[in-house]
């Protein structure tokens, strides 16, 4: 017998909430952002768009209506201020809260915003191993690593189920967003609502037992886990977190009550997320802590250079990897060792020997390509605009050449 969306949910809900749930689902999707502090103050965010809401629950972010900010358009976001996230998908990185003693795994990191999250939480230190089994998804990560001036994480492209031996008992915490049926984003994606079936949720929640059992191998004794999805399916979630208790010995951390969380009253493993609780999308959360103690490791920064190219970042074992970034491209290393710096490297500073600040007009300009008459010392130089990184450009000490990558050159017209 088939089982429908609405008995699906009735473990958790009653009819009304059930008919409350379906009500918000038909009601437009809520946008945020995380804000990037490094780059931009709290204050001035707010200077620049006034009606912003703080997230109910998240530090440093905010909800928005897209009707009046636009906010992927605009130069902040261009340049790395904030990253834009959906407000329940912030609430497994903040609830884990990674530090910068930690070193972590995210295994389905793509596009990046828990590991993005955990980079601000992190200031930039420590080490995040962030992964994607798709490579084209991982390489969405590279870019938002370079436009947020991120310098702490290691991107990679593998399938850890033919690796995890290598990493047993590694990682302080590890973040596993597992794929699944996906009914919490119901509301965002119409697609994924036509193809929601009960055998899909059995199917995924195989691939979830599977995902879990592994990551637990890797994670430190001490070490915290944070398992998430965006199903409300029992069977994808409550269900997965018993598999691992009955077969580990892992350990369950208990998170704090709060009227925006739904706890299973027979099984509180975890909480939900429901819209009609939140102002975001359809989430499940579960914090596992696997018995034990760890030495606290101290961050160390190293430099790499693979071929021509100098990169700066964690120390940490790689050679197992399929590294796609480590840590920050400094740039390439040219005739008798100058660097010519990256843009990674150029939006990875707060400050350098030689900058000029520009205005919106000469901003703009350089944006589309152009180059700028502008005196200044020779050599490379770091524009800024309301003192955020633009890029590492090169001077004659008249005109500045242009050195921005084509695709940001190649992007529609930013909102001042």
């Amino acid at each position: 017998m088939k089982t429908s969306f609405d008995e699906n949910l009735k473990r958790y809900l009653s009819d009304k909430e059930i008919s409350e749930l379906k009500e918000a689902l038909n009601q437009e999707s809520r946008h945020a952002l995380l804000l990037n502090t490094r780059k931009l103050s709290k204050e001035m965010l707010l200077t620049f768009f006034p009606h912003l809401t703080p997230h109910p629950i998240v530090p440093n972010a905010y909800l928005y209506e897209k009707d009046e900010y636009d906010m992927g358009k605009t130069i902040q976001h261009l340049l790395g201020c904030f990253y834009l996230q959906e407000p329940s998908a912030m609430l497994p990185a903040y609830l884990l809260n990674c530090d910068e003693t930690d070193v972590v795994l995210d295994l389905c990191a793509a596009p990046g915003g828990k590991s993005v999250q955990s980079s601000f939480n992190m200031e930039n230190k420590g080490t995040i191993i962030a992964n994607d089994i798709s490579k084209q998804r991982a390489n969405a990560i590279v870019e938002n690593a370079e436009r947020l001036g991120l310098g702490n994480l290691i991107i990679t492209n593998n399938d850890f189920s033919l690796i995890d031996y290598y990493y047993k008992s590694t990682f302080t915490k590890i973040i596993l967003d597992a794929p699944c049926s996906g009914s919490g984003m119901f509301r965002k994606n119409e697609e994924v609502k036509e193809d929601w079936t009960y055998e899909k949720v059995k199917k995924c929640a195989k691939i979830q037992k599977k995902l879990i059992e592994m990551a637990y191998s890797m994670l430190k004794p001490g070490g915290t886990m944070c398992y998430s999805t965006c199903s409300f399916s029992y069977e994808e979630d409550e269900e997965v977190i018993q598999y691992l208790l009955d077969n580990t010995n892992a350990e369950l951390v208990e998170i704090p009550d709060s009227p925006y969380f739904f706890k299973y009253k027979e099984k509180p493993y975890g909480v939900h997320i429901f819209p009609h609780m939140f102002p975001g999308e359809g989430h499940y959360i579960c914090l596992i802590k696997k018995p034990g103690t760890y030495k606290v490791k101290s961050d160390y920064r190293r430099k790499f250079r693979f071929g021509g190219v100098l990169f700066e970042g964690p120390d940490f074992p790689y050679t197992k990897l399929n590294v796609l970034r480590y840590g920050v491209k400094v740039g390439e290393i040219a005739n008798k060792n100058v660097i010519k710096y990256d843009y990674h490297y150029a939006h990875y500073l707060t400050s350098f020997e030689n900058e000029v600040e520009i205005d919106a007009s000469l901003t703009s300009k350089y944006l589309s390509g152009d180059q700028l008459i502008i005196q200044s010392n020779k050599g490379f130089i770091l524009l800024k605009y309301f003192g955020i990184p633009i890029d590492m450009a090169k001077t004659d000490g008249l005109r500045i050449k242009n050195r921005l990558p084509s695709r940001i050159r190649n992007l529609k017209k930013v909102i001042f």
